[in-house]
């Protein structure tokens, strides 16, 4: 008697008879036989990569590859790329004109591959399909939506997930901007992506050889864009720095600019600086997750450097670390949110010399430090607190730079709507650069920063799951009991986004304001199987602001305890 259910064996038969790719197909193939024959695992792993779809959203798609409607594939990314293009030929055709699709692809096991099949299929649907000459930085593909006047773009990476994910992610032109996609345009695209699935075998999508390849003078334009962001100034000569790519496709492209900014060249993490799907050196292709900048640390102590600069795999988030004696191994990551601090004051500053501060804004992520805040009020700009992802925060009107804890920064908002790593790290090194022509230091810039605008911290609790109802079931605690303190504070108000708070659109997210002034935020990641707590606070003093967040920190872990 077989051990796999009918249904579930028409799926994987129905799945086998229209995958194109052999590896899935031999994957799924000895998967299936393997159930029949009674093996419980495998029969449990085949029925969980077809229970459901891997849902598209407002972060497109990502998963783990491997065949299956429930994982990522040759066969979902067909039926995705002919769902968009259905939905552009619908609702993106102005005065009749063919729309524009520009396809990238990172490093990531397979990304060239479903890029390819993108856009034959998006040719094939009667767009003009443009694929970018190889693989490249994420920001690349944002800016050529713009460059190129698109309809829309598809980029196929999973940024800095682990090794065998790979995702597929969509930025609108038009009236977006050349943003990532939000609701309803993402409900829209999964109808049309479902209806495709619906209608059975991907061989029957026409496809058509008729894709363009885009010139290297799109990669010229972006380049030349960045570069402009933050030419050397005269503090740069000599600067010592060390520079990653995590084993993503950034440094190629950053070099470029490095030289036509005026930087001297950085001593290279010399294992991490080709592309390599398989990320060899770190756990997780992160810079955020302990280890992943080991090797910087090891390179920048070896030539006696001022500065690490890294970016993730797919180069559109920035890490930065600076020399730390009070630290095992003397060098110290910077949190996102004081990047992202440091960056907002220099573009505020930078917009008050210019004398554009008239309807000029920051924004950020709501679960970012409320410093940039103190920054706009200090330079009388707009500010704007967003939902989490940059589909939000480049939207913020008149803006001028956003940002968000998670090591992500918009610098350059005429040329890229999303997060730049590349140009983040030139606007890095200008203010490293800059600090160091009138003998500062980046660690001097922090303690200037809160002279300025007041001693901001900020910290992050999570707990990463295996099962991610795990998740909606401490959210639905939660909800159902307030806690009354967090710690030895006590909590003052709540605020439930999923019932539309202060303008945000519903989302997942809980708000817990302390009686101190402290702020907590709780909310499932967006793109890994973990729940996250957002914890600032602010004081008058660096000791007076480390004390509550340790605090604070203390209080949120416990909390998690007690739910987990």
């Amino acid at each position: 008697m077989s051990a796999v259910d009918p249904a579930l064996r028409d799926q994987a038969q129905s799945w086998l008879a229209q995958d194109p790719d052999p590896q899935t197909r031999e994957e799924l193939r000895s998967l299936l036989t393997a159930a029949q024959d009674g093996d419980a695992a495998a029969a449990a792993d085949l029925a969980d990569r077809f229970d459901g779809r891997l849902a598209f959203g407002t972060a497109g798609l990502r998963g783990e590859l491997g065949a299956g409607s429930n994982r990522m594939n040759r066969v979902l990314v067909c039926q995705a790329a002919a769902g968009l293009a259905r939905y552009l030929l619908a609702n993106v055709n102005p005065d009749g004109e063919t729309p524009t699709v520009i396809v990238g692809y990172d490093g990531r096991r397979n990304s060239d591959v479903f890029a390819r099949d993108s856009a034959e299929i998006f040719a094939g649907a009667g767009l003009r399909a443009i694929l970018l000459p190889r693989l490249l930085p994420t920001p690349v593909l944002a800016f050529a939506v713009r460059h190129y006047a698109a309809a829309a773009g598809v980029m196929v990476t999973a940024s800095h997930n682990p090794p065998n994910d790979n995702g597929y992610k969509v930025y609108l032109g038009g009236a977006n901007e050349g943003a990532q996609i939000v609701s309803p345009a993402d409900a829209d695209i999964a109808a049309h992506i479902d209806a495709v699935a619906a209608d059975g075998d991907i061989a029957a999508l026409p496809r058509s050889l008729a894709v363009q390849t885009a010139p290297e003078s799109v990669v010229e334009e972006y380049i030349a864009a960045t570069a402009a962001v933050a030419p050397a100034p005269e503090g740069a000569e000599g600067l010592a720095w060390v520079y990653t790519a995590m084993h993503g496709v950034g440094w190629q492209t950053l070099a470029r600019i490095v030289e036509d900014a005026g930087y001297p060249s950085p001593a290279l993490v010399d294992a991490q600086i080709q592309p390599d799907g398989a990320f060899p050196t770190v756990a997780f292709p992160n810079p955020e997750e302990p280890g992943a900048m080991d090797l910087a640390f090891e390179t920048a102590r070896a030539v006696g450097a001022e500065l690490i600069i890294a970016n993730d795999p797919d180069a559109d988030r920035l890490a930065v670390a600076i020399p730390d004696d009070s630290v095992d191994g003397g060098w110290r990551k910077l949190s996102g949110n004081q990047i992202g601090l440091l960056l907002g004051w220099r573009a505020a500053a930078h917009a008050a010399e210019a004398g554009h501060t008239e309807g000029a804004s920051l924004a950020c992520s709501l679960v970012s430090s409320p410093g940039l805040a103190a920054i706009a009020s200090h330079y009388g700009l707009d500010f704007h607190s967003t939902l989490t992802g940059f589909k939000w925060i480049s939207r913020a009107p008149g803006i001028i730079f956003g940002f968000e804890e998670a090591l992500g920064y918009l610098v350059n908002p005429d040329t890229v709507r999303d997060k730049d790593g590349i140009s983040a790290a030139i606007a890095m090194l200008g203010i490293a650069s800059e600090a160091r022509g009138r003998g500062a230091s980046v660690a001097d810039l922090l303690s200037e920063f809160d002279a300025t605008f007041g001693a901001f911290a900020s910290d992050q609790v999570s707990i990463r799951v295996d099962d991610v109802s795990t998740i909606g079931r401490i959210m639905a605690a939660l909800r159902a009991q307030h806690p009354s303190a967090i710690g030895d504070v006590a909590v003052d108000r709540v605020d439930d986004l999923l019932e539309g708070v202060d303008g945000f659109p519903p989302g997942d997210v809980l708000r817990l304001w302390l009686v101190d002034g402290s702020r907590m935020i709780v909310r499932p990641s967006g793109t890994e199987p973990k729940l996250k707590i957002y914890l600032d606070v602010q004081a008058d003093t660096r000791q007076g602001a480390d004390e509550r967040i340790a605090a604070l920190a203390a209080g949120a872990r416990a909390l998690l305890d007690d739910l987990a």
